[in-house]
């Protein structure tokens, strides 16, 4: 359900609520609060949820926390909800798990030092490798480094990094897309460097020893390519995927092109898990007007990947 404070509730009991929902493999069942899923759909005049659908935490009440503002209250809550939805996924009771937004800052208040879903997930899963891929018709993109500062990146950008995230992203799009890839990586700097003139050589030395030994493992990568360029429509119609070296390199134009429909996914989990690509968007909270069209999407992602009849 994601943070209670944010428009979590509101999407959920919209995609509950859809009925196109029925043509989609598999049925949601709603890790959150009760409670708060019921005086979210009284104040919207939205269907209230079948309580058969709910996995009921009973974490908070609504007087708990107060809508479109950081609750720590608000943020615990939602990391019982999807550190449960974990638990339950590793254990097979349920096939998959599709998050709902979390607000990093309420997570923090709340004592729990994690950036976000990406790093809960690979953390409470045990994973070995993993990244984050955003997942669009318009342009889909992985990453090197995602969740930290611009003056981090540099250090966590090895060629082993590099090279780790462009195996993820080929084996996930083989299977998402139904076909052998072609990948093309970001170059860090302006231009890509232009041979030394801007940053510390990191596309010679790092950057292009990861797409050598790619190419040499099978894998179709160009680059590096001036971010700049990476995302023209002439790009986006002859790669399938975008190896990008940090956050906004690739969520800028992901979001300017796909908002609505852009899932996100985390690779490299014994375990499929998709994502809304948008935050908790708490300026809008409770007030009706939040779309579930990238949780729809997200569902269906995860549907697909994760249950037998749809692979």
């Amino acid at each position: 359900m994601g943070d209670p404070a944010g428009v979590g509730p509101e999407i959920c009991l919209r995609l509950l609520a859809d009925p196109a929902l029925a043509a989609v493999a598999g049925k949601p069942l709603v890790y959150g609060d009760l409670a708060v899923l019921c005086a979210v759909a009284e104040m919207l005049a939205l269907p209230p949820p079948d309580p058969a659908s709910v996995r009921d935490l009973k974490q908070v009440s609504p007087a708990d926390f107060t809508p479109g503002q950081v609750s720590p209250a608000a943020g615990a809550a939602a990391f019982a909800y999807v550190t449960t939805a974990i638990a339950d996924a590793l254990t097979g009771e349920i096939a998959g798990v599709v998050t709902a937004p979390l607000n990093k800052e309420a997570l923090h208040a709340a004592g729990i030092d994690y950036p976000g879903h990406t790093e809960i997930f690979a953390d409470r899963m045990h994973a070995e490798r993993s990244c984050m891929l955003q997942v669009s018709d318009e342009v889909t993109a992985s990453f090197v480094t995602c969740h930290c500062g611009y003056h981090e990146v540099p250090a966590l950008m090895t060629t082993e990094r590099i090279l780790e995230v462009i195996e993820l992203t080929h084996q996930a799009l083989i299977r998402i897309r139904g076909k052998t890839p072609a990948l093309v990586a970001c170059g860090l700097n302006p231009h890509a460097g232009e041979h030394g003139l801007f940053g510390n050589r990191e596309e010679e030395n790092i950057l292009v020893p990861a797409l050598e030994e790619a190419r040499a493992r099978g894998i179709s990568v160009t680059g590096p390519l001036p971010p700049d360029t990476v995302f023209i429509p002439s790009n986006r119609a002859r790669f399938d995927g975008v190896i990008c070296m940090y956050h906004d390199q690739g969520h800028i134009p992901l979001k300017a092109l796909a908002f609505e429909t852009a899932v996100n996914t985390t690779l490299g989990l014994p375990v499929t898990r998709t994502s809304v690509d948008h935050g908790t968007a708490f300026d809008i909270a409770w007030q009706g007007s939040a779309h579930h069209s990238s949780l729809f999407e997200a569902f269906k992602l995860c549907a697909r990947l994760s249950l037998p009849e749809n692979a």
